[in-house]
């Protein structure tokens, strides 16, 4: 055989285990972290059924940073407008949460997640107000398409005074009907309010997302709640818990 394709043949025999040395590199490099952000126009934000724009528009949006493990951090965030509806002194136009936790399975079809959550009310007070900002710790476990999830506030909840180890409890579900990339959700959640008279109510919601592809999707839902109107009448007169639709738009990057 000549000696140039010896050679040749030699050289050829050396790409292989050339690419096998590449290959642990490779893998080194791919980053067990993902940050993704997100963005919501909506017809208005209500938050376990009640009103918290006064019916009006809401801007949204956050960060969820993700290791492979499970472990997350994030970011989430929205216009307001509850804080001073129910009160003329206060201004504090926006929420901000922040919130950490792991999400994990079980088995397959049982996903769990657990963490904490900051909701966050930057802004002006009058002197002896009752701070909105509560944490909550949250536990979820979920089988298939269903989650059911539980809401521990460690301090008072979202303003009401003598409120904590308040409760939430929420049953969500999201079901794929195969038409249209069209989604149904469905959710009944059950809001415990410690010390306060008529505080606790249950909010459910029915509604549908259609997903466009390439982050971008959009939900119709129906949502109402049997909160007792004395307690959840905001100073405009509105009945915070009243039945509403509720279109949004989003996008994920």
């Amino acid at each position: 055989m000549p000696r140039n394709t010896l050679a040749a043949l030699s050289l050829l025999s050396l790409i292989p285990m050339a690419q096998a040395a590449d290959a642990p590199n490779a893998a080194d490099a791919a980053s067990p972290y993902s940050l993704t952000a997100n963005v919501t126009l909506a017809s208005q934000y209500r938050y376990r059924g009640l009103m918290q724009t006064d019916n009006k528009p809401a801007i949204q949006g956050g960060f969820d940073l993700t290791h492979a493990s499970g472990f997350y951090l994030g970011n989430w965030n929205s216009s307001i407008s509850w804080l001073n509806d129910s009160n003329s002194d206060v201004s504090a136009p926006v929420e901000m949460d922040f919130y950490g936790g792991y999400k994990g399975n079980l088995t397959d079809n049982v996903p769990v997640d657990l963490g904490v959550l900051q909701y966050y009310y930057p802004g002006d007070y009058p002197s002896g107000y009752t701070s909105p900002d509560t944490t909550e710790l949250y536990a979820g476990i979920g089988y298939g398409p269903v989650m059911f999830k539980y809401s521990l506030a460690l301090t008072n909840l979202f303003g009401f005074a003598d409120s904590k180890y308040s409760q939430y409890f929420d049953l969500s579900g999201n079901f794929d009907t195969g038409v249209w990339g069209l989604v149904v959700n469905a959710h009944v959640g059950r809001q415990i309010v410690r010390n306060v008279s008529n505080g606790s109510y249950t909010d459910w919601k029915l509604g549908v997302t259609k997903d466009f592809g390439q982050g971008l999707s959009v939900s119709l839902a129906y949502l109402d709640t049997n909160a007792d109107r004395a307690v959840y009448t905001n100073t405009r007169g509105r009945d915070m818990g009243r039945a509403t639709g509720l279109l949004s738009l989003s996008k994920t990057f």
